[in-house]
């Protein structure tokens, strides 16, 4: 038993207790019909309080901890042994506390009488007890079910998150190698600068690779990386505009949240001198949104739709809500939902 149900087998205990014994109290009244049965004797009720406090807890106790012979009984499903045990321990004690309360405070009754009011007595704890042991049992399974589900759920997504970012990476991968295969060609030098940054990029993303969230801060230190090697490859063909206030850098995203939406931008759309594609990351209305000037290709590269459906997965895995895409004849637009 862990402490929240010991506690609440010792009040349940008392509580049965003073139930049971209630009726002494009627004794206080003279002229009282139980008045001339029992005489109101304070100490004879306290032992009678204690003793069925006790016997309450003895069954609780032992229908309740995993380790006794009788939870073992239980949940075998042996439930006539386990009737019978508990029917044991309710005889035995009845009997020991009958006889010490009798010889101790010399009750007047009758043997019949008393010893048939005594029985009664801890047959109806034993029945109120079991009720509550059966509940107490059924809110345990209750709650193991409920840690299976929330374990079984947790694996569920910690598996489908990694297989989305499995599916992006080499996505980024590809894309990455193709354009520096062009760099290396014209530029060396320049090709070595494009590595060094790509190099930043890769080492974010594998040693934040445990974390489904990460800061808003650390993603847009990643995108300046990622800035740095669209301008090698569209120079000042491609700008990008950051407008953020540093207060929402500890703000949580999905782990390659901004990658690539941008990454979409240039695949997507032309970048020249007279009509450069322009990207701007912002807030507004507690979402994050990148939105950038369409420019499109006449004959755009095949798309496998990998990276806008990857990061609405995650989204609505993560942040319980589905990312909003609109569309104009000038703007391609993203918006983000944060929990701010």
């Amino acid at each position: 038993m862990d402490k929240t149900e010991k506690r609440i087998c010792w009040y349940s205990s008392l509580l049965i207790a003073l139930l049971m014994s209630s009726p002494r109290f009627l004794a206080l009244r003279e002229n009282g019909i139980i008045a001339h049965y029992w005489h109101f004797n304070l100490a004879e009720l306290i032992f009678q309080l204690l003793s069925s406090t006790t016997f309450c807890y003895l069954l609780f106790y032992l229908n309740l901890n995993r380790t006794s012979a009788l939870f073992i009984s239980h949940n075998s499903k042996k439930y006539t042994t386990t009737f019978f045990l508990n029917f044991g321990v309710l005889l035995v004690f009845c009997l020991t506390a009958g006889i010490i309360q009798r010889h101790v405070f010399f009750s007047t009754q009758l043997r019949n009488i008393y010893w048939s009011g005594y029985f009664s007595r801890y047959v109806l704890s034993g029945f109120l007890a079991g009720i509550l042991i059966k509940i107490i049992l059924l809110l345990r399974e209750s709650k193991r079910k409920d840690k299976e589900n929330e374990q079984l759920k947790t694996a569920y997504l910690e598996a489908e998150l990694e297989l989305l970012k499995e599916q992006l990476n080499p996505h980024f991968l590809f894309n990455s190698l193709s354009t520096l295969s062009g760099i290396v060609r014209e530029d060396p030098a320049k090709a070595q600068h494009f590595i060094n940054h790509l190099s930043k990029i890769f080492r974010y993303a594998l040693t934040q690779a445990g974390n489904q969230l990460v800061s808003l801060g650390n993603e847009l230190k990643m995108i300046t990386s990622y800035e740095q090697l669209l301008v090698m490859r569209f120079e000042k063909a491609f700008q990008l505009t950051i407008d953020i206030d540093e207060k929402f850098n500890d703000v949580l995203i999905p782990h390659l949240t901004l990658q690539p939406l941008i990454e979409n931008a240039a695949k997507h759309n032309s970048a020249t001198l007279a009509k450069p594609l322009k990207v701007k990351v912002y807030i507004a209305e507690n979402m994050l949104v990148v939105c950038n000037n369409l420019n499109i290709i006449a004959e755009p590269e095949h798309s496998t739709g990998i990276g806008l459906a990857n990061l609405n997965s995650r989204f609505s895995i993560l942040m319980h809500h589905e990312i909003e895409i609109e569309q104009s004849a000038e703007y391609f637009i993203v918006k983000l939902p944060l929990n701010i």
